[in-house]
């Protein structure tokens, strides 16, 4: 099991956090960037992780961007493609386990301070939720 994960300059603090939690809890997972804050077309971010995961590159795909919207608009038009726009964990849950979300959309903006967290305890039990549903369901 592999996650990808990508954002856009306005998803770059949380995409970073939830690579570093990834590492801690030794999932596989790659990180596709960007590295700065420079400013980025979400598009081109959105597409190399729908590509990762539609060829089974990577089993489980994660963007972030300011509200997670673009991302998911642009996810979504890939064949193969289920990406879920979610902002608790619950949404995460059911989206993997009832819709066969493969690709979850964050908002940095959206999702605010808490998943920011110095413990990351929220983004971490996100991904390792989903990242487990991923493999139980394959």
């Amino acid at each position: 099991m592999k996650v990808i994960l990508a954002s856009d300059h306005a998803g770059l603090e949380l995409r970073q956090e939830l690579v570093a939690a990834l590492a801690a809890q030794g999932v596989a997972h790659e990180d596709v960037g960007p590295s700065t804050r420079d400013s980025v077309d979400y598009p081109d971010f959105a597409a190399r992780v729908s590509r990762a995961v539609a060829s089974g590159e990577a089993t489980l795909g994660v963007l972030v961007c300011g509200t997670g919207i673009g991302m998911s608009i642009v996810a979504n038009k890939h064949k193969g493609i289920r990406a879920a726009l979610c902002t608790t964990e619950f949404e995460a849950r059911m989206a993997r386990a009832h819709n066969d979300a493969n690709v979850l959309c964050l908002g940095q903006r959206v999702v605010g301070p808490a998943w920011a967290a110095p413990s990351w305890r929220r983004s971490s039990a996100l991904l390792s939720r989903a990242a487990a549903m991923s493999g139980a369901s394959r």
